[in-house]
């Protein structure tokens, strides 16, 4: 299947993880906003969650962690909504478990044929300052050598804040997975600014294409 020349059908017959970051360091005030990247991000969470309810009929699954995490299946975008609000930002970025959880589940569904057709799209939103990177990049390259095809699993990191180490590590996984031992390059990384310059559909696509 030539992703580019069917456009849009390729976020269809798919499903969507939305995996939000609710550590400590979401409640840091970012400046030129005025708001903490807690609040900036409620705007893009709900535009995302509609937008993937929308090509996602039986709903999302929604993670949200810091030094633990809690998983929500087939959530609705009004139901994220009710989540975020009954939650405040506290604790550290242990990102790892969660995404290791939600590659795990993928995979688990693969093997019993319940997974769509063109695969998962898992949506990542975090400060990025993460407490163990290492194992991070491994999850993914693990998980890139288990697919059957790259646009099978893609993984958006999407930044808030400008953490210079942050936007360097997340252009390794974005560039350079293969290099690394991946069998794909499975990730593509925007920031939250650059979101609200896109159309969702893009953001979507960009995952899948990069």
């Amino acid at each position: 299947m030539d992703i580019l020349l069917e456009g849009g059908s390729v976020l269809r017959e798919r499903d969507y993880t939305l995996i939000i970051d609710s550590s400590n360091s979401m409640a840091t005030m970012e400046k030129s906003e005025g708001k903490s990247r807690w609040e900036l991000i409620q705007e893009s969470i709900l535009a995302i969650a509609s937008y993937c309810e929308q090509i996602d009929p039986d709903g999302i699954t929604l993670y949200l962690f810091s030094d633990t995490f809690q998983r929500y299946d087939k959530v609705t975008s009004e139901k994220v909504i009710h989540i975020f609000q009954h939650h405040q930002p506290s604790g550290k970025n242990c990102l790892s478990p969660v995404l290791k959880d939600a590659t795990n589940h993928y995979f688990e569904r693969r093997a019993t044929e319940q997974t769509k057709l063109n695969g998962e799209t898992i949506i990542i939103i975090t400060s990025g300052e993460i407490e163990s990177p290492t194992d991070l990049r491994q999850i993914i390259i693990d998980s890139a050598n288990q697919l059957n095809r790259d646009e099978e699993l893609a993984i958006e990191l999407i930044q808030v804040g400008s953490n210079l180490d942050v936007t360097h590590f997340f252009q390794t996984l974005d560039d350079d997975l293969q290099s690394q031992g991946a069998k794909f390059d499975i990730c593509n990384t925007i920031t939250l600014s650059d979101l609200g310059s896109m159309s969702l559909t893009d953001v979507l696509l960009k995952a899948i294409v990069d």
